[in-house]
């Protein structure tokens, strides 16, 4: 979601006044689809868990009298993407011919496409959606492509309390965020746990640790442990995303794995060390200014060494 922000904005810049909808799937937790991309305008729920549900989901789309639709295949080729285009009723329907040699079968449903060789090139997913976005004529400018997120004055507000409650002396702020959606994904608890030890000795910082819907029993282990070490934490649990991410701005360094809160992180101006082990740094990484990554010599992420993630924080915090 937060790697195609470039393409709505894109859209956005060249039609100010257009309205964007973004046709989803159900999921099992829910997204705060708003909250993350700020450029949409209405969501429609693809519900295919009933005949019925089916034609009440096309019969709003076609409601709707779509100029365009877009179809960012940029991670993989959804037949059932490319009919709900047709079945849109637009005239433009944009999306790819093929990817990385792979011919999407279903591209005889699109009328503006192109061929697009990513992996061999190494490019960045939110690259690869504006590549989308080009072909319906729609560009952002360099300085334009992260898209930084704007507060309102209750988030604001919410935030400061947070800070006053929670971290009211002058003291350096790390956030770390140990949970990952996938179990390959996962550094391990101890790999966290000794991290978080480390920098509280030499720092006597203070611990913020964010906590997704997945991520309760790691976190569960990791404060267990930190109680046991006398050494404080906060959690996030409670704010929205708009709060959590303001949140962000306001530490010093947020270190996490390649998981949702990395891309909500990488919009932040916040110093970031972001952590990979089976997929590829060049493709998902955050993007800008003090952003920085580990990619794991092997597909285990557990390959990345503590020492190596303890030497770049302190370059980080020291400089």
């Amino acid at each position: 979601m937060i790697c195609s922000l470039p393409l709505y904005a894109a859209v956005k810049r060249k039609y100010p006044l257009a309205h964007i909808t973004l046709v989803a799937s159900s999921t099992n937790y829910p997204i705060p689809f708003k909250e993350l991309n700020p450029f949409i305008d209405e969501v429609i729920i693809y519900d295919k868990s009933s005949f019925s549900s089916i034609i009440k989901f096309y019969f709003r789309l076609w409601g709707k009298r779509y100029n365009i639709s877009v179809v960012p295949s940029t991670i993989r080729l959804s037949f059932t993407s490319h009919i709900i285009s047709f079945l849109s009723g637009a005239k433009f329907r944009v999306g790819v011919k093929s990817i990385d040699g792979i011919k999407n079968k279903a591209a005889f449903l699109l009328n503006t496409k192109a061929d697009f060789n990513w992996k061999r090139d190494k490019v960045h997913q939110s690259e690869r959606n504006l590549d989308i976005a080009r072909l319906a004529g729609c560009d952002l400018p360099e300085n334009e492509k992260v898209i930084r997120p704007v507060y309102s004055d209750d988030v604001l507000q919410t935030v400061d309390i947070f800070l006053k409650q929670n971290f009211p002396l002058d003291k350096i702020i790390i956030g770390f965020h140990p949970g990952a959606g996938r179990k390959s994904n996962l550094w391990s608890q101890e790999n966290y746990l000794n991290l978080i030890t480390e920098l509280y000795k030499k720092y006597k910082n203070y611990v913020l640790l964010t906590c997704g819907p997945v991520d309760k029993e790691i976190i569960d282990k990791i404060t267990s442990e930190l109680n046991r070490l006398n050494i404080p934490w906060v959690t996030d649990i409670g704010l929205s995303v708009s709060e959590l991410t303001s949140l962000m701005d306001k530490t010093n360094l947020f270190i996490n794995t390649d998981t949702g809160i990395m891309h909500i992180a990488g919009r932040t101006c916040v110093k970031q060390i972001s952590l990979f082990g089976p997929e590829k740094a060049y493709e998902w990484a955050p993007r800008g200014k003090d952003k920085y990554f580990i990619q794991s010599t092997s597909e285990d992420i557990n390959g990345i060494n503590l020492i190596t993630v303890l030497e770049l924080c302190y370059y980080i915090l020291d400089n």
